[in-house]
């Protein structure tokens, strides 16, 4: 928890809008969550957008999310809500429908690609090419 309460301040520090932001709390293990990481959790919900506590699932610890049919109902309902809080944060931010994001610029086929171009020179008096 301490490190999380670093990285906020941090920043917070740096000027990052915190409002913005979407705390994810994963438990480690079965149980109900120290008081520790509850004090802290409602510390945070003033602070940024939304806190949001992901279960403990066994099948993830032992599987991954390699099947992911598998998971326990908590932790998918846990999933679901990430992913609305992400949104309504993202929406609350840059409104509702969002904006089309920006097309990157693709990249270079090749590293060779990624010089700059020079212009031709004509080979010195002499030289072969």
């Amino acid at each position: 928890m301490a490190a999380l309460q670093t990285a906020v301040k941090a920043a917070s520090a740096e000027g990052l809008p915190l409002q913005r932001m979407v705390v994810a709390l994963t438990a480690t293990g079965e149980g109900r969550m120290p008081p520790v990481v509850k004090a802290a959790a409602t510390m945070l919900q003033s602070q940024v957008s939304a806190v949001v506590n992901v279960p403990f699932d066994p099948h993830v610890r032992n599987h991954g999310l390699a099947e992911a049919t598998r998971l326990s109902r908590r932790t998918t309902e846990a999933g679901a809500a990430l992913v609305a809080a992400l949104l309504a944060s993202a929406q609350r931010s840059w409104g509702d429908p969002l904006p089309p994001a920006p097309v990157p610029a693709a990249l270079p086929a090749s590293p060779t690609d990624l010089r700059p171009a020079r212009p031709a020179q004509p080979a010195p008096e002499g030289v072969l090419t």
